[in-house]
């Protein structure tokens, strides 16, 4: 998969989480929020060539992000994904910890995508 539809499916996942939330699928709505900010991360390790193959290729890729951009926060949003990963499986996040981690996610995966050198709307 190349980098262009790893950031489409990381953008689509985001509002597809909003309306499962909405709906009242939890859970299914946690693991699409993980799965955006999985594919965003996944879209600049494919455009960089960096190596992935598992979940700590997505860390160390959100810790050579943050240290290039100085952005800390980045860390903070990604675990935010990353509790969503496992609320699909316990669905253990209340009410107002989704809607606090919801927006951190929300922001998490445009930040990513602007590290990618392509036009997103072509």
């Amino acid at each position: 998969m190349q980098a262009s539809e790893h950031a489409r499916i990381a953008l689509a996942w985001l509002t597809v989480s909003d309306e499962e939330f909405a709906e009242g699928r939890r859970m299914q709505a946690s693991e699409k929020l993980w799965g955006a900010a999985a594919h965003a991360i996944l879209a600049v390790i494919m455009e960089r060539g960096w190596k992935h193959g598992g979940h700590r290729d997505l860390v160390v890729t959100v810790n050579r992000l943050a240290e290039e951009s100085g952005s800390e926060i980045l860390h903070e949003e990604f675990d935010a994904a990353r509790q969503f990963h496992a609320n699909f499986y316990q669905n253990f996040l209340d009410n107002d910890e989704i809607t606090e981690n919801r927006s951190k996610v929300h922001q998490f995966v445009p930040t990513v995508l602007n590290f990618l050198d392509m036009n997103l709307n072509d």
